[in-house]
C-alpha cells in the first residue's frame, strides 16, 4: 500500500497533466501543462509549464526560508519573511504552507519547468511565495490525508479544506467550516467529506467530534483531556493524543485507549498510511515546564495495545519521524537517528549524525529537526549551520552541507 503522501504527490501529477489551462502560481500567467517534457509544446508562444523530479527542501530561520536541492544540499533560493513563522509541507509534491500571524501562505518550492517559445528551452522555475493565502489569526496545523488538505486556525476556529487541484492551477480556494469555540485544535477532512474536528475552548480541549458532509454530529468522544496532534494509519484509521492516552478513530467509531500512568500525555504522533502502528510520544510529569522524555509509544491501531517504550536518551517534539516499511525514526539529543522496527519495538539501527545538543526552554527556538522523505533522514543542526543526509536503509551518510542559519523548522516536497 502506498503512503498517503506518495498518494497525494500522485493525484497533484495527474490533476496537472489532464489539465489543459493552468496559472502558474504566484505568475497569474496562462499555461499549458502536461506530464513530460517529449510531449510538452508551446502553444501560440504561450508558456509551457511541467512538472519536474525535483526534490527540494525548505528551512526556516529568523527572518526567511532557505530552499535547498534534497539531493545535493545546494541552496537554490533564501527568500524573506518576518516574524516567527512555521512550515507544513502540502505534500502535493510541489507546495509548502508557510504559518505567519495572520494565516497561512503557500509557497511555491520550485518543483516546476517552464518553457517559452516554439524552441523547446526549459528553464528551472525558482521558488516564491505566493499570493494564495488561507485561514485567519494563529495558524496551526496541517493535515494532508485522503487527497485534501486541511488547515486549523488556533485563533479563530477556522477550517479550511484545500484541494491540490486547487493549489496547482494557483487558486486560494476552500471548503471552509467554523468550530463553535476557537481553541488550539486540529481537524482531518475525509474522502467521504466527513470532517474529524478537536472540541474545546481557550482554556480547556476534551475531545473530538466527527461531522458528516453537512457537518451535523455523527459521534462524539469527550474523555480526552488536552487534545493535541494527530496522525494516520493504514486504512484510513486517525489518531488524537490526549494527556492520559489517545483516541483511535476508525470509520465512524471513536475508541479511547488510556495510558497506564494518571498523567500519560501523547501529544505528537507520527503515522505512515502503509503501517496501523502509530509513534507518539510519551510524557508523565504534568508539572513540568519542559519535559524531556526518554520514552516514546507504538500504538496499534487493529487492536488499542499501547505499547510504551524506554529510549536511551531524550529527544524533542521535532524529533519523531516514520521511515521505509513504517519504521520508527527518532532523533536523540546524543545526535543520533534511531530507527525502530514498529511491530516489535526493536531498535534496527543507530547512526551517529551531529553533536550532542539539549532541547532548548522555549519551542520556538532554533533546534535539531528530523524530516524523512522516501528513504532519506535529512537533519537540522542549527548549532553548526549544518545539514546532513542520511540514508535510512545503510545509515551511510549521502551528504551534508552549511547552510549558514541557524535553522528552526524543516521540511521539503518530493518534486
Amino acid at each position: 500500500m502506498q503512503s498517503q503522501r506518495t498518494k497525494l504527490t500522485q493525484v497533484a501529477a495527474l490533476l496537472v497533466a489532464s489539465s489543459f489551462s493552468l496559472t502558474a502560481c504566484g505568475s497569474g500567467s496562462e499555461t499549458s501543462a502536461t506530464s513530460s517534457a517529449s510531449s510538452s509544446s508551446a502553444v501560440d508562444g504561450q508558456s509551457v509549464e511541467q512538472q519536474s523530479a525535483t526534490p527540494r527542501l525548505a528551512l526556516s530561520y529568523d527572518g526567511g526560508i532557505l530552499v535547498l536541492d534534497a539531493d545535493s544540499l545546494d541552496q537554490v533560493a533564501d527568500i524573506p519573511t518576518e516574524g516567527f513563522i512555521r512550515l507544513n509541507s502540502a505534500d502535493n509534491g510541489r507546495n509548502v504552507f508557510v504559518s505567519e500571524t495572520g494565516g497561512f501562505r503557500v509557497l511555491d518550492m520550485g518543483t516546476w519547468t517552464r518553457q517559452h517559445g516554439d524552441h523547446g528551452h526549459y528553464y528551472t522555475v525558482a521558488p516564491s511565495m505566493t499570493e494564495m493565502r488561507f485561514g485567519g489569526a494563529e495558524p496551526g496545523h496541517v493535515v494532508p490525508h485522503d487527497s485534501r488538505i486541511t488547515l486549523f486556525s488556533d485563533g479563530t476556529g477556522e477550517v479550511d479544506i484545500v484541494e491540490p487541484a486547487e493549489l496547482e492551477r494557483g487558486n486560494a480556494k476552500s471548503t471552509e467550516y467554523t468550530v463553535p469555540e476557537p481553541h488550539h485544535g486540529v481537524a482531518v477532512s475525509r474522502g467521504d467529506g466527513s470532517l474529524v474536528v478537536t472540541s474545546g475552548n481557550e482554556d480547556t480541549r476534551s475531545g473530538i467530534v466527527i461531522l458528516d458532509r453537512e457537518r451535523n454530529e455523527i459521534a462524539r468522544n469527550d474523555q480526552c483531556p488536552g487534545v493535541h496532534g494527530e496522525a494516520a494509519a493504514a486504512d484510513g484509521v486517525l489518531t488524537f493524543g490526549c494527556q492520559d492516552g489517545i483516541l483511535i478513530v476508525r470509520g465512524n467509531e471513536i475508541r479511547k485507549v488510556q495510558s497506564p500512568d494518571g498523567y500519560g500525555r501523547i501529544g505528537n504522533q507520527a503515522g505512515a498510511e502503509d503501517s496501523p502502528i502509530v509513534l507518539g510520544d510519551y510524557k508523565t510529569d504534568e508539572d513540568a515546564e519542559l519535559e524531556r522524555p526518554n520514552r516514546f509509544t507504538l500504538t496499534d491501531t487493529r487492536t488499542g495495545q499501547l505499547r510504551i517504550v524506554p529510549f536511551p536518551t531524550s529527544y524533542s517534539f521535532r524529533s519523531i519521524e516514520r521511515g521505509p516499511n513504517g519504521s520508527a525514526v527518532i532523533l536523540g539529543t546524543d545526535g543520533a537517528l534511531y530507527v525502530y522496527d514498529p511491530v516489535t519495538a526493536e531498535q534496527i539501527r543507530k547512526v551517529p549524525v551531529i553533536p550532542a545538543w539539549t532541547e532548548p526552554d522555549e519551542w520556538q527556538s532554533a533546534m535539531p529537526n528530523v524530516h524523512v522523505q522516501e528513504e532519506v533522514a535529512y537533519v537540522s543542526d542549527p548549532a553548526a549551520k549544518t545539514i546532513t543526509a542520511v540514508d535510512l536503509n545503510t545509515g551511510e551518510q549521502k551528504a551534508q552541507a552549511e547552510v549558514g542559519e541557524q535553522t528552526i523548522e524543516l521540511t521539503g516536497v518530493t518534486g
